[in-house]
């Protein structure tokens, strides 16, 4: 059983954060590498990417299911089964990835020609989705292995992955966006091939390891195949409402750009660059979120349960201070970080104003994760999935206000991040509080 000491709570959470941290960096890069290259590539590779990434979520969310899974098996000490549920998993992971490739490459274009009011930003997206969607298959691999390492609380391999990931991504996005010697710019495709190959390389790293290490044969890896429909159907159980709420929850962004670009292509501008930040205060807020879900799960069947309230507060705790650390440059110089990402003056002033306004969201996120992630810990993934999409609603029912109906300027549009994260936290709460989630089985 893990230990709920700050120091192992740091421990397993360190990695994971800066692993989210060197996402970021990549983000703010990828970014930075666009908007000085052009405008419309920049505003396109934000909301294509918007696009990728909520399907990708959806990957995720059957990812977070397989560790869940596994972390409760270790924590029954059914140690044999965990072989299984990781093949299972790989397949399971295997299917979607083949589906949300066909939608991109089959569905998403006449999709964008149809609802965007800048064709020129469209037909960027359309090239870079094209290529970025490959990223789909690579990320089976990724998302099983990053189960498994966190299920087992070895997540500083994750980390090491990443940060090769990254120093790799930046490289290519630099030689393929504007070019070298006698190759040619590539721009937006560029940045997408740069994000393909740096996640293979990612991805080699982790298998090397796990198939060199003795965690391999611990856990009795790949020594038979083991892909079975009972397991399938179990991960299923636990991931689909994860599936689905990441899913969702990417896609009401997506729509919520979407909504910002056909009202204007300055407010998209605006908006991209405080989307290109915004990934700075999840660096603690998924670190530790993830965290929590492995130690409830672990903990879920132990004797004394009153470790996971103990555990709760302290990773609370870690949570908020270490977001103070990450994303206090939001309230003290806003323009030095929008200036990282797009150093055109025109848009400075008011992104700053922006980022001002949502950083207190920001904190409500993160002091009430640990809530919805001790949800999904404890297997009650059904109910995340409920409250998720109630948030989701009541963002989009504003969002719709704000943007299509008031027609407010760009600053209190962005205000409709409190209604989400307030919403989520408020139904957390009030869920862990009024019902038994302590015997759910799975």
């Amino acid at each position: 059983m893990l230990s709920n000491s700050y120091g192992k709570i740091l421990s397993i959470s360190a990695p994971l954060m800066l692993g989210t941290f060197i996402q970021s960096i990549v983000m703010i890069t990828d970014a930075a590498f666009l908007s000085r290259y052009s405008t419309t590539s920049f505003d396109a590779s934000g909301n294509a990417g918007l696009i990728y990434v909520t399907l990708f979520m959806g990957l995720t969310g059957l990812g977070d299911g397989g560790q869940i899974v596994m972390a409760r098996r270790i924590g029954q000490q059914k140690i044999k089964q965990i072989n299984g549920y990781f093949q299972s998993n790989l397949i399971t992971l295997f299917f979607f990835a083949f589906l949300f490739y066909l939608i991109i490459q089959l569905l998403v274009p006449g999709m964008l020609y149809s609802y965007s009011k800048h064709t020129d930003i469209a037909k960027e997206q359309i090239l870079f989705l094209n290529i970025r969607s490959i990223g789909f298959f690579v990320a089976v691999l990724m998302l099983s292995l990053n189960a498994f390492f966190m299920a087992i609380g070895k997540t500083w391999i994750i980390m090491l992955a990443t940060a090769l990931f990254a120093g790799t991504n930046i490289v290519l996005d630099k030689l393929l966006i504007f070019g070298f010697g006698d190759f040619q710019p590539l721009g937006i495709e560029g940045a997408a091939l740069a994000s393909v190959i740096a996640e293979g390389v990612a991805v080699l790293v982790l298998l090397a390891f796990l198939l060199t290490s003795k965690h391999r044969s611990d856990f009795q890896l790949f020594e038979k195949l083991e892909i079975k429909v009972k397991n399938i159907l179990r991960l299923l159980k636990v991931g689909s409402p994860l599936m689905i709420q990441g899913f969702f929850a990417l896609a009401t962004w997506t729509v919520f750009f979407t909504w910002i670009e056909q009202s204007s292509s300055y407010d998209l501008t605006v908006s991209q660059n405080i989307r290109a930040v915004y990934f700075l205060a999840f660096v603690p807020i998924f670190g530790f979120g993830s965290t929590t879900k492995t130690y409830v799960a672990q903990y879920m069947d132990q004797k004394n349960r009153k470790l996971i309230p103990q555990t709760l507060k302290k990773i609370q705790f870690l949570t908020i201070l270490f977001l103070l650390v990450f994303f206090h440059g939001a309230i003290l110089y806003p323009e030095s970080l929008i200036s990282l990402i797009n150093p055109k003056e025109a848009y400075l002033s008011d992104s700053a104003a922006v980022l001002r306004i949502v950083f207190g969201s920001i904190l409500i996120f993160g002091f009430t994760t640990p809530y919805f992630q001790t949800i999904n810990g404890s297997g009650n993934t059904r109910v995340t999935m409920i409250i998720e999409i109630t948030a989701i609603v009541l963002y989009l029912i504003f969002a719709y206000l704000f943007i299509k109906v008031w027609n407010w300027n760009i600053y209190p549009v962005w205000t409709v991040e409190y209604i989400y994260f307030g919403a989520i936290g408020l139904f957390s709460i009030l869920y862990l509080r009024f019902f038994d989630w302590r015997k759910k089985e799975y």
